[in-house]
């Protein structure tokens, strides 16, 4: 399946808007009226669950992924960008790198981020993506979490594996010859040792446990989000680990109260997102959520995802129908985002 989108001005800009529905907000550096994109996607339904290569040349542009866009968009996927003209600023909590033409780099699609695209000599910036799902990467990656960074730093001197296997790959999806499912699986390799793989740990059996109490911990979480308040006490019982421990593995995740109450906010947005959320009371999902009052969970829903509850109820599903409506881009983003959960 391939989809094409070429033009100038502000109805260009609509159509993009209109592709990237639920997934980013674009904020052109031009007027309206100047932004130019020129955008091709193929998307490749049989190749390990889904794979999605875009290629678009703008104008100076910003990609806005809010908390709000992954929680309500569900695109459970790894983006491998190449930044092929003028330069790609990428920024997040963690993070802030400057790419330029050559500079390949792996994006969590799972985190909030800002992108800014800036314009090189032909007043234009081109970036190629490959869009996989996550199950294709995290199992190789010794910590699938905080993946995000850069892969590969050109260098006009030599060439890489990662960034020839990059090129075989679009030159086979846009030729059609042959199967890119076997490039698509080296370059998986390759990222894992770009940026550690599970086999880094292998023999040293400290970084080995703290991995896999973090992996059951966040599990433990993740289903318990409502029956049990999550404290580190019990936390610390249950796993048979020092609080300082426990402290010390989630530190990179902002702490383990802010990581809770991080992704109870997650299953709050989806919930209110549900077609029946519009029958949920606040004060009901706020006790369910072991918040302490419907205030205090209205108040952190809102600095974490900078609209209130009830805000986000009267635009989640004129949202979704939109996305629904949109074209082959977001529609394939979240077929295979589904298959990547799978």
């Amino acid at each position: 399946m391939r989809s094409i989108l070429q033009g100038r001005g502000a109805d260009v800009l609509e159509q993009l808007r209109a592709r990237t529905k639920g997934i980013s907000e674009i904020i052109p550096l031009t007027s309206e009226g100047d932004f130019e994109v020129s955008a091709r996607s193929i998307w490749l339904p049989r190749v390990t669950g889904g794979v999605l290569l875009s290629d678009s040349a703008t104008t100076g542009v910003r990609y806005e992924r809010t908390a709000a866009h992954v929680a309500l968009g569900g695109v459970n996927v790894y983006q491998i960008a190449e930044c092929t003209e003028g330069e790609m600023v990428f920024s997040s909590d963690r993070l802030e790198l400057t790419l330029r033409a050559g500079d390949i780099f792996l994006v969590d699609m799972a985190q909030s981020s800002r992108i800014v695209l800036v314009e090189g000599a032909n007043r234009r910036c081109r970036v190629r993506a490959l869009v996989v799902p996550r199950s294709v990467l995290s199992p190789r990656l010794a910590h699938p979490d905080s993946a995000t960074g850069l892969l590969y730093r050109y260098d006009r001197r030599t060439t890489s594996p990662l960034a020839r296997l990059y090129a075989d790959i679009w030159r086979c999806a846009e030729n059609e010859e042959g199967d890119p499912t076997v490039l698509i699986d080296a370059i998986g390799g390759l990222i894992a040792d770009a940026i550690g793989s599970v086999a880094d740990t292998e023999g040293d059996v400290e970084r080995t446990d703290r991995r896999l109490f973090l992996a059951m911990i966040k599990r433990y979480i993740e289903t318990h989000l409502e029956s049990q308040p999550l404290i580190a006490e019990d936390l610390c019982d249950r796993f048979g680990i020092s609080r300082a421990s426990l402290y010390r593995m989630f530190k990179p995740e902002g702490g383990l109260a802010g990581y809770v109450q991080d992704q109870r906010l997650n299953l709050a947005m989806r919930r209110l997102a549900e077609p029946d959320g519009q029958k949920t009371r606040l004060l009901d999902l706020a006790i369910d959520l072991h918040f302490s009052s419907d205030s205090t969970f209205v108040r952190a829903f809102r600095r974490k995802f900078g609209l209130t509850p009830g805000e986000l109820r009267g635009k989640s599903q004129a949202w979704l129908r939109e996305s629904a409506r949109s074209n082959a881009l977001v529609g394939a983003m979240h077929r295979f985002a589904r298959r990547g959960h799978s």
